[in-house]
């Protein structure tokens, strides 16, 4: 497939954001109350007020350190969006960030990460991208998130001095898991193997999926063949940017007045993080924190592992808040579209 031409998008397919219907809004209500339980669940054997002493003894400048962290990462990820874009387009610094935060809006309300998809609508709908390529690149730059958290995660469970045979077997499929993915997202031979099998043995319902993704995959590989450079720079990009994710939350630990090794936490917050994406809770809230208890309690006690928790949660929590300022505005926009 060649790779469309920017200056006359003809023909393409609308890029367009579904109204959520009943069964959508029923699995939200759902999510939230599996959430609600989870946390119930944990908290009846956490004493509240620990947690709360725990917040209240943390040291306050590691704190702000940690949160300042935060805006750097939303620059950063401003930053990635930008360089996925092919040459001759006019995103700006400003509006991709914008872009970042009011997708941080749409995925604590809507299903299954809409508001990473909003941001291939707002891309063509203010002529920075045909449609079709916009949502391509969207789909890129989410594939390159997960692996370099995939990779992050391997490595940090590598230097865990002690694993027991989960995460041994967590270990082993984590990194399989990464070396498929680098290699479907940057070699044609293989993902067109990958590809074909997925249709061949995938239910009917997914073969359609599977063949969007293909040609999402086709479209956006024909504007990095154009500029090899340009997918070099995302992909490191994308590993610093896991980086700066674990320094900052290894901030958080310090401000809470603990200390896990580097390394170590590496691969335990990842793993923490890939539970928060369990389809069936609202926004990671239960899973996550079960999580960070569970695979921190070698080095942290159950109160303060509740408090990163809420630490966790904040790093989602406040960006939303910070793009409610311009959602409105996106939003109308939408409608309009």
């Amino acid at each position: 497939m060649s790779p469309p031409d920017l200056a006359n998008p003809a023909v393409e397919p609308s890029t367009t954001l579904p109204e959520p219907s009943a069964a959508n809004r029923r699995k939200r209500w759902i999510s939230i109350a599996v959430s609600l339980a989870l946390l119930a669940l944990i908290y009846r054997k956490i004493d509240l007020r620990a947690v709360a002493g725990v917040l209240a003894r943390s040291h306050v400048g590691w704190m702000i350190a940690g949160q300042l962290a935060l805006v750097l990462i939303k620059a950063v990820q401003g930053w990635r969006l930008r360089r996925l874009m092919p040459s001759g387009t006019n995103l700006g610094v400003a509006e991709s960030v914008r872009l970042i935060l009011v997708a941080d809006v749409m995925n604590m309300v809507l299903p299954s990460k809409m508001g990473d998809i909003a941001k291939s609508f707002f891309l063509k709908s203010r002529g920075h991208l045909p449609g079709s390529l916009a949502l391509s690149l969207t789909v890129f730059e989410k594939a390159y998130d997960v692996l370099a958290l995939f990779l992050w995660c391997a490595i940090g469970l590598l230097f865990l001095p002690s694993k027991g045979a989960v995460l041994w077997l967590a270990a082993t499929g984590i990194s399989i898991a990464t070396v498929v993915g680098f290699l479907t997202l940057n070699s044609e031979v293989f993902a067109r193997a990958v590809f074909g099998l997925g249709l061949r043995i995938a239910p009917g319902k997914l073969r359609g999926k599977i063949e969007r993704l293909r040609d999402a995959w086709e479209e956006t590989r024909g504007t990095f063949r154009r500029e090899p450079g340009r997918h070099a720079q995302v992909v490191a990009i994308s590993i610093g940017l896991w980086l700066l994710h674990f320094f900052q939350l290894w901030i958080f630990i310090l401000a809470l007045r603990a200390y896990v090794p580097f390394l170590e936490h590496i691969g335990l917050a990842a793993l923490a993080i890939l539970a928060g994406l369990a389809p069936f809770t609202f926004a990671g809230l239960g899973t996550r924190d079960a999580a960070l208890v569970a695979l921190y309690a070698p080095y942290l006690d159950p109160q303060t592992a509740a408090a990163l928790g809420l630490l966790f949660t904040s790093r989602y929590l406040l960006p939303a808040l910070a793009g409610l300022p311009f959602f409105r505005r996106y939003l109308e926009e939408m409608r309009r579209g």
